[in-house]
């Protein structure tokens, strides 16, 4: 085999995976932005999700910032040299992060830096198996930390909030999907899909469930009872109400894939992968003797576009009055009178700076004073994409929120400590944060989870750049920004829409409390 035909394969899929979204992925968003109704929240995310993988397609750039820890999974012909094929994936995983197509995501866990490069112990994931087939099978995913975060896992027999006792049966397991979708509210970046490993131990049962993520969305399950099962959790996992970005609406889930293992009589886990509407998953087949690609998978239909109809159109416009909503333009310095005045729902656009804090900056802020004088400002959870030009300008090629509630044993204290006025992120915060925004008067907001294109465009010039030691997406970032759209989700006035949303879709959870699988 050509190797360094191997490492070009493997760099076109990587940057492909990064910034193209497949074809099973756009055609399940595209029937959910069918489902919304115009003027809603959900319906906003929506088109703007659309509007970054077109972005994403055009800019041939990342579709999220976070592009997680790429995992591969590899099937080889009988005596095809696998320590070669790994080497040459190291090189394409450096190769892309230097491109700025992957974030440099590798961090030492004990020592918190950043390899820069992507490459790690235990990083990248490279799982290899062999076969009798005359080609190789190479799948990538690239999972953030975001969606990460959300997987969980349950320990048959056990007791799950709204749904009581959950036994070990295929009822029980039907209970554990539900809460599993339950729990993810907004923070994984919903609408999302799901793979679910029934059986094995801890390790294995994680293994499966991510595994049933490489499946195409619209395949069929060839056991019959799973078969049921996924069309049942599809059904009424989007009753919950929990919908885009966990603003409420018709879809929260997308897809949900089952698998199932033997297990050894003491133990019975059902384990669920969750991920992001932005399914980052590609695969490619390849000659073993040139080391070419000769085939995309999960590329097979039309061509999937998200421009709307001209019936659509006029229902857009007839709607257009209706769904007008507040729109505030803030610029910082922010007084408290502005924040005050702002209530959940309002939409804001931003100008002017903002400064990126992610867990380290938030970590640091507790114990030291700011790099600059953030009384007034704007805190941006978000790890970029970054690259440097030959001038040593920085520029954004990512930048959308990452999941706020890692913040929440800081961000109440940061705010009053230095007089910051509004946070934006994702998915939410917790009732420390709701105290101190009501206390302190500040405002959460809401912007759309993995839409880093839209919002890099939004971005204008990167002003500075401070704390760079603890890597490109824990630094804190000046940006200068202009139209910077999102939604007051948590106000000054002890309101939090995600608690809302929370509570409702509880509700809703424990109205499917009843057996239906006996």
């Amino acid at each position: 085999m050509d190797f360094e035909k191997f490492k070009e394969s493997m760099y076109q899929l990587i940057v492909e995976t990064s910034t193209n979204l497949p074809k099973d992925v756009r055609r399940a968003i595209l029937a959910a932005k069918r489902k919304e109704n115009a003027g809603t929240r959900a319906a906003m995310s929506l088109a703007t999700i659309t509007q970054n993988i077109q972005m994403a397609d055009d800019n041939v750039s990342p579709i999220c910032q976070d592009t997680g820890l790429p995992t591969f999974k590899i099937k080889t012909p009988v005596g095809v040299n696998q320590l070669k094929l790994k080497q040459a994936i190291y090189e394409a995983i450096e190769q892309a992060t230097k491109d700025g197509k992957l974030r440099p995501n590798s961090v030492d866990s004990l020592t918190g830096k950043n390899s820069g490069n992507n490459i790690g112990a235990g990083t990248p994931v490279i799982k290899f198996e062999q076969w009798e087939e005359n080609y190789i099978d190479v799948r990538l995913i690239l999972k953030g930390g975001g969606c990460e975060n959300k997987n969980i896992q349950y320990s048959l027999p056990c007791e799950l909030e709204g749904l009581g006792r959950a036994g070990r049966d295929l009822d029980g397991i039907r209970k554990c999907i539900l809460h599993a979708v339950y729990q993810a509210q907004g923070q994984g970046c919903s609408a999302g899909f799901i793979g679910v490993g029934i059986g094995g131990d801890r390790s294995s049962g994680y293994d499966l469930a991510k595994e049933q993520l490489f499946r195409p969305v619209d395949d069929v399950n060839p056991n019959e009872d799973l078969r049921k099962l996924e069309e049942y959790i599809m059904e009424n996992a989007n009753k919950l109400g929990i919908g885009t970005m966990g603003f409420g609406g018709e879809t929260t889930l997308l897809g949900c894939k089952i698998g199932v293992m033997n297990r050894i009589p003491a133990s019975f886990f059902v384990s669920v992968a969750y991920n992001c509407w932005a399914f980052r998953r590609l695969g490619v087949k390849i000659d073993p003797n040139t080391g070419a690609i000769s085939e995309w998978l999960y590329q097979d239909g039309e061509k999937v576009t998200f421009e709307l109809s001209e019936a659509e159109k006029e229902t857009a416009a007839s709607n257009e009055d209706s769904s007008k909503r507040k729109v505030v333009t803030l610029e910082a310095p922010i007084t408290e009178e502005q924040i005050r005045q702002l209530k959940v729902g309002d939409v804001v656009q931003i100008n002017g700076m903002m400064y990126t804090g992610r867990d380290a900056i938030h970590k640091y802020l507790m114990d030291h004073d700011a790099p600059v004088d953030l009384n007034g400002q704007i805190i941006y959870h978000c790890g970029p994409v970054m690259l440097k030009d030959d001038e040593g300008n920085w520029h954004v090629k990512a930048a959308g929120p990452t999941t706020s509630i890692r913040e929440e044993p800081y961000q109440g204290d940061i705010m009053k400590k230095f007089g910051i006025r509004a946070v934006i992120g994702k998915g939410g915060m917790g009732p420390k944060t709701l105290a101190a925004l009501k206390e302190h008067g500040g405002v959460y907001l809401n912007a759309i989870g993995g839409a880093a294109q839209y919002y890099a465009d939004c971005i204008q010039s990167v002003v500075g750049v401070d704390l760079m030691e603890f890597g490109i997406p824990e630094a804190m970032w000046h940006l200068r920004v202009k139209g910077f759209t999102a939604v007051v989700t948590m106000d000054s006035h002890g309101n939090s829409l995600h608690e809302d949303v929370e509570k409702s879709s509880l509700e809703k959870l424990a109205q499917l409390k009843e057996p239906v699988f006996q």
